[in-house]
């Protein structure tokens, strides 16, 4: 595969501008600067540099990133910055056309922190957020008032949601605080924590309420800040694909 064809599928702009890089030097491989965008080499595995910066050769790409507060999970977001603000801009073009670059797997409140995961395969996003797959995601939630076992049994026998007559339940709830909650959930209804919370009697608390800390059996690092993002290595990858019966 062609050097200039590779930074193109890796996002580095249109293949005139890929060309462009090479010509002026900016690419290596290994210690080698490449000048010939035509320079062939087997893409998988392949671990090159532009303007200093190292990257691998993903045919997928994908990612977590540890949300911070105050970030939409939207490319077109209204009151706060988005979350694709805190990616390389390779990884925001990769493959060109309208819908380049990675896309959130579902999606996290702006005021909610945690574990996110970004793609740019189709059938990977279909299938991590797709209720049918029941793929769990542990939030740890803050609530306003003192949580009692009663709103712990609600929550696991289920509540009704006002835009659904089908009772919602949690896969797994225990309380960690006074009024903390580690709360697993299988589906992804639209604001389904708070409106479970408020559904018994209680709510989230607005500001460091909600954070996803796990999804499947992949659990948010501890190292990575807020803000911060990893690719996501094989094992990880089958940390995620962990059916609930293994969280």
């Amino acid at each position: 595969m062609q050097i200039q064809d590779i930074l193109f599928s890796q996002g580095f702009g249109t293949r005139r501008i890929c060309a462009g890089l090479i010509q002026q030097g900016f690419v290596a491989v290994g210690h080698e600067i490449i000048a010939e965008p035509a320079m062939e080499f087997i893409a998988e595995g392949l671990r090159f540099s532009v303007q200093g910066v190292e990257w691998p050769y993903v045919e997928k790409a994908y990612l977590m990133l540890h949300k911070p507060a105050g970030h939409e999970c939207s490319q077109k977001p209204g009151m706060y910055p988005s979350i694709y603000t805190l990616l390389p801009a390779p990884i925001r073009q990769r493959g060109g056309g309208a819908a380049a670059g990675v896309q959130a797997v579902g999606r996290l409140d702006q005021d909610t922190t945690g574990l996110l995961l970004l793609s740019d395969d189709g059938k990977f996003i279909h299938r991590m957020s797709s209720p049918r797959h029941h793929v769990p995601k542990v939030y740890e939630v803050t609530a306003k008032h003192p949580v009692d076992d009663a709103q712990i049994q609600k929550l696991l026998k289920g509540v009704v949601l006002d835009d659904d007559p089908k009772p919602v339940r949690a896969a797994a709830c225990r309380q960690t605080g006074a009024s903390q909650l580690s709360l697993t959930l299988t589906e992804g209804k639209y604001h389904q924590v708070k409106r479970m919370l408020a559904a018994v009697g209680n709510r989230v608390e607005e500001v460091g309420g909600l954070h996803r800390s796990q999804i499947g059996a992949l659990v948010l690092p501890g190292d990575l800040l807020p803000g911060q993002w990893r690719w996501l290595s094989t094992d990880d990858l089958q940390a995620i694909a962990a059916t609930p019966a293994a969280v």
